[in-house]
């Protein structure tokens, strides 16, 4: 069964850090591009931080750069996204969602192949 497990969410207070994980079984890892989204209450989800299948190429909202890393582990199946300097604003569910690469080298929301159901991340004092 194929699934994509997100955790790591947590109540946490503004400039505080978290690091969210996203454990990937029943498909091979390797061949997917893996993107980050979130979602808060009224708004639509958005992309938040895309990594390549090898990990070699990785891209940042705006909103995110510089506080924010992805990074991946193949052979652990497991896709994670460290967030410093976290902002009421970055408070939200967020979600992991896996691409095909013979699809693109990119992470379209509307192009995902899989997704989590949500970490939820909440910044407040």
């Amino acid at each position: 069964q194929l699934q994509f497990v997100e955790s790591g969410g947590a109540l946490v207070q503004p400039g505080g850090s978290l690091r969210l994980s996203c454990a990937a079984s029943g498909f091979t890892l390797y061949y997917y591009n893996v993107g980050w989204f979130r979602q808060a209450p009224g708004k639509e989800r958005e992309g938040v931080s895309c990594i390549s299948s090898s990990g070699g190429r990785t891209n940042y909202a705006d909103s995110v750069k510089g506080r924010f890393t992805v990074s991946r582990d193949n052979a652990k199946k497991m896709v994670y996204l460290q967030m410093n300097n976290l902002q009421p604003e970055d408070s939200a569910v967020y979600y992991c969602a896996a691409r095909d690469l013979r699809f693109g080298n990119n992470c379209p929301r509307s192009g995902m192949d899989y997704w989590g159901k949500g970490t939820l991340v909440t910044v407040s004092s």
